[in-house]
């Protein structure tokens, strides 16, 4: 009785360990999954807070829970099943894929540089104005950026897939749900805290009772606008070197190698004239590589989508809208 009891302790440790073992390969593949997709996720995190530009203080918070919860919805009810049908059914689909978002990526950051560059984009006064006269807006904004966030989770999920191929199907799973769920708590976390950053200041410069507390909530006020331009500023970098990376990956994958083997060569030359900062050194170069690339390409995207994809788009819309009235 005892040996058979010792038996079955054994065996209970043994799957303990195996469980404990599978459980540590998920999370470190989450983890580099999530890691992949951080260029993606830092873009996400400096376009968000644009959408409760001008609303009302005490509607920031529940507007920033709306996209959350909407962000949620894409990554685990459409998004995570289309990824396992994809991998399981048409795995070759994923790298195509993949590069069509990364074209995606390169034309958002680069259209986003064209605007700054041609005084395109619109005053925050004039953003204010605009939302602020009309309160019904807040679903409509809510919703567009949902959509924006569809686009950038489809991306953290392809992102975070082609990290883990080789794992099984519930591993997979696992990975993208634990990516899915941590990443958006994470961005719309971070969010909520720059949102109402300079609430907290104002709260502390009129009411700390010591002159460094108020000084501190003076500080953040003037330090908050800064930090939204800082943070889109490398948002839209991010999308840049992301697009550009995922392209040039891609292109060696179907056998063209010459790209990225010029990049890697060249960060492998920049580790090697950097003895106390390889590893930065490599990536910075990296990152410029990959952003030459995906400007590049940008560039060429901005004029195909102004001229032919978006008259096409517009012209299929309207003709949609006919169909329906008839």
């Amino acid at each position: 009785m005892a040996t058979g009891l010792i038996a079955l302790l054994d065996d209970v440790a043994a799957i303990a360990k195996v469980a404990a073992a599978s459980l540590d390969d998920v999370i470190g593949q989450s983890a580099k999954a999530g890691a992949k997709a951080a260029g993606v996720v830092i873009d996400d995190a400096a376009v968000t807070p644009r959408y409760v530009t001008g609303f009302a203080a005490e509607r920031e918070l529940p507007i920033v829970a709306k996209i959350a919860i909407g962000s949620l919805r894409n990554k685990l009810l459409i998004l995570l099943p289309a990824a396992l049908a994809l991998s399981f059914f048409a795995p070759f689909a994923i790298t195509p894929l993949l590069m069509i978002g990364g074209v995606y990526l390169c034309y958002e950051g680069a259209e986003k540089i064209w605007e700054i560059v041609a005084h395109r984009t619109e005053s925050p006064a004039e953003a204010v104005a605009a939302v602020a006269s009309d309160s019904s807006l807040e679903d409509e904004k809510v919703n567009g950026a949902i959509k924006t966030d569809f686009v950038l989770s489809a991306e953290i999920m392809a992102i975070t897939l082609a990290a883990i191929p080789e794992a099984d199907f519930w591993k997979q799973a696992i990975v993208l749900a634990l990516v899915g769920v941590f990443i958006t708590l994470g961005v719309y976390g971070a969010v909520a805290l720059i949102v109402k950053a300079d609430d907290a200041g104002v709260a502390l410069a009129r009411s700390a009772r010591t002159r460094m507390g108020r000084a501190l909530g003076r500080g953040l006020v003037l330090l908050m606008p800064h930090l939204l331009t800082a943070l889109s500023g490398i948002g839209t970098a991010a999308m840049i070197w992301v697009g550009g990376g995922i392209i040039a990956h891609g292109l060696e994958k179907y056998g063209a190698p010459q790209i990225q083997h010029t990049i890697d060569h060249l960060a492998r030359i920049a580790a090697a004239g950097s003895p106390i900062a390889q590893d930065l050194a490599s990536w910075l170069v990296s990152a410029a590589g990959a952003g030459v690339v995906g400007l590049t390409i940008g560039a060429v995207a901005i004029p195909v989508v102004h001229f032919l994809i978006a008259p096409v788009w517009r012209a299929g819309a309207g003709l949609l809208r006919r169909e329906k009235l008839q």
